[in-house]
């Protein structure tokens, strides 16, 4: 793959300009190509197959490189016809019924009804360049193929978007469709809207990526489909403020090293991320500058490039940084990470379009140091300029529902994720956690908790929840992996109460037990941050001094081994040596880069005339009342 040389005069922060981004994209669409059957239907990538099997996987690499492809042709038709006619003849091929080769239907294959979409809004996008110019033969085709996704059933998360994309197609190419079914996605996607520009994937806590790169998006593309259709102008205002109000969040989960918020499933589509900042500029409705939508996509791709997610042979592994086959989720086969061609969608855009000519803008955490309360998740975002880290704090996400009791999911119930760590992908960790250990080293669970609340005030964040701590032992017969947590037989824990106090690097881990048993109950950890041995950024965890209950044992988990950005995996904590009693305790949990607070992080307590009486004062100055901590949403 050959780079035009950088352009830090108009991309002062990455470089990269719109040709770069379209060398990436014809690299990884030629790369693929390699793997593609003689008639282009299908492209058999190498790697495991998902549990769906090997059609479905060659689909699924057809329709998503199609997906980008279309984005090449939208945004540059006249010097794209090679991609033009390399997917018209698997378009034909693969909707042929005589080809015994030819795509499972919609009808058929449950993930075909993903692909599906992918391939509308890519031939709506390009119909002037592709669908008009195939032959009637094909086109009906591909009309009957699509049509199979009309009263089909689909679960009532974002995909229920897929079947409004293929049905608001076939209306505009003259096939059948059903306004039932429409509408009735519609309704579902409504119903997940939790506020604030943030969507629940489902009726679980389920806050992650998907919020931008399927419910934000999707919304926007649907209207570029179909801008006659009532609906879409009946819409038009309410999505568009969605989408806004989202971004406002979303740029400011994005560290300066480029990489987006490490959270949440499917994180093998990487620079999908990128996404929601480009239909952003592609619909109008966003309040960020062109220049740093830019500036949040570039960096992404950027940030993925440099760490070696494009093989040798120019395709996408599975993994984060390079291949990681523990990344895989059942519904994961060798085309998946391809749905990283969403977060290319500013191709789409033509070249004289602000998006590619303003100047690259600074991400928030590039100007100052940053705070947010994000509502729906529960989020309390912490940003620090000298290091570039985007932090969160976590107490209202664990993909389930209050009072669920299973084990912890790894991607969505920790305490804290940031833009610089991975998580520890074993359920059962001292990341980021409030644990107790039993006699044997078994730790306990957090999901299910209730969520107190959050508040920003005189300088610092809080937020907290509530939960029963509990052990599992996994059911070796649990379903799939699509995000959730482990069922299995649980046994029960003591109460807690976690309150974090956050500022910058800084967080002072507030912990109340109650209901730990006597003398041989269990043992009390509080976790920091899963840090790789070679990373830029160091954690660490000690107790405050003067305050509460004693933690008087600290260490550090290693996991040895490869992970998804390093080798080793290292996590500091501090406990108690013995059982665990009822009451207070406190300690301060760290993650800091170069330039930034590890050494400066310290947390003391000025004890007041009373009980519960006194101050928690950061090393800067600021300082909060411990009885503010107790009192209201968060008297536990």
């Amino acid at each position: 793959m050959l780079l035009p040389p950088l352009d830090h005069k108009l991309s002062p922060y990455t470089g990269l300009t719109r040709e770069h981004w379209c060398a990436y994209a014809d690299h990884l669409l030629r790369s693929a190509h390699q793997f593609g059957t003689d008639d282009h239907a299908n492209i058999h990538l190498p790697g495991a197959n998902s549990r769906y099997g090997p059609r479905s996987d060659s689909l699924e690499a057809f329709a998503r490189t199609f997906l980008l492809a279309s984005f090449r042709m939208a945004g540059d038709p006249a010097s794209t016809g090679w991609i033009a006619e390399w997917y018209a003849a698997g378009l034909d091929a693969g909707t042929n019924p005589a080809n015994p080769d030819r795509w499972p239907t919609p009808g058929e294959l449950g993930q075909a009804k993903v692909e599906a979409a992918s391939l509308a809004v890519g031939l709506a996008l390009t119909r002037d360049v592709l669908w008009d110019k195939l032959p009637e033969r094909v086109q009906e085709q591909l009309i009957a193929w699509f049509e199979t996704v009309i009263g089909e059933e689909y679960p009532p998360i974002n995909w229920v978007w897929f079947q409004i994309v293929v049905e608001t197609f076939l209306a505009s190419v003259g096939g059948r469709y059903s306004d039932e079914d429409i509408d009735a996605g519609l309704a579902i996607h409504d119903s997940l809207y939790r506020g604030g520009g943030w969507f629940a994937d489902g009726p679980e806590r389920a806050y992650d990526h998907y919020v931008g790169w399927a419910f934000q998006v999707y919304p926007q593309l649907w209207a570029l489909m179909a801008p006659d259709d009532p609906r879409v102008a009946a819409r038009k205002t309410l999505d568009g403020d969605r989408l806004a109000d989202f971004l406002d969040d979303a740029a400011f989960l994005v560290g300066a090293n480029g990489a987006p918020l490490i959270q949440g499933r499917s994180l093998i589509y990487r620079f999908a991320a990128a996404a929601p900042f480009w239909v952003g500029e592609l619909s109008g409705h966003t309040r960020l500058a062109p220049g740093m939508a830019r500036r949040a996509a570039s960096g992404m791709l950027d940030y993925f490039a440099r760490h070696g997610s494009i093989t040798e042979d120019g395709l996408l592994s599975i993994g984060w940084h390079g291949e990681f086959a523990g990344m895989k989720q059942a519904y994961s086969g060798a085309g998946s990470p391809y749905w990283a061609a969403k977060g290319m969608l500013g191709l789409a855009l033509p070249a004289d379009h602000a998006a590619w000519t303003s100047v690259e803008a600074p991400l928030p955490v590039e100007v100052a140091d940053t705070q947010r309360i994000i509502a729906a998740p529960g989020w309390q975002v912490d940003g620090t300029r000298a290091d570039g880290v985007v932090r969160i704090r976590n107490h209202a996400t664990d993909h389930a529902v209050a009072g669920a009791v299973v084990a912890d999911s790894p991607l969505y119930a920790r305490i804290g994720y940031s833009t610089h760590t991975f998580p520890d992908l074993t359920a059962e960790s001292l990341d980021n956690a409030v644990a107790f250990t039993d006699s044997v080293g078994r730790l306990t669970h957090r999901t299910g908790f209730e969520y107190l609340g959050s508040y920003s005030e005189g300088g610092v964040q809080v937020g907290a929840s509530r939960f029963s701590a509990h052990w599992i032992e996994p059911d070796p017969d649990a379903g799939p992996d699509h995000g959730s947590g482990v069922a299995g037989v649980a046994t029960p824990g003591p109460s807690v109460t976690v309150v974090s106090v956050t500022r910058g690097a800084v967080e002072l881990r507030l912990v109340r037990v109650s209901g730990a048993s006597g003398a041989l109950g269990p043992a009390l950890r509080i976790g920091g941050w899963p840090v790789d041995a070679a990373s830029p950024v160091v954690g660490s965890v000690h107790a405050v001094p003067g305050f509460g209950l004693a933690l008087d044992v600290s260490g550090t988990f290693v996991r040895s081994g490869p992970h998804p950005m390093g080798s080793e995996l290292t996590i500091p904590w501090v406990g108690t040596s013995g059982t665990a009693h009822d009451g207070d305790y406190a300690a301060v949990v760290v993650l800091a880069g170069d330039g930034g607070a590890s050494t400066n992080a310290g947390v003391t307590f000025v004890a007041g005339e009373g009980d519960g009486d006194g101050r928690f004062v950061f090393s800067d100055g600021a300082s909060v009342e411990l009885s503010r901590l107790w009192r209201a949403q968060f008297d536990a």
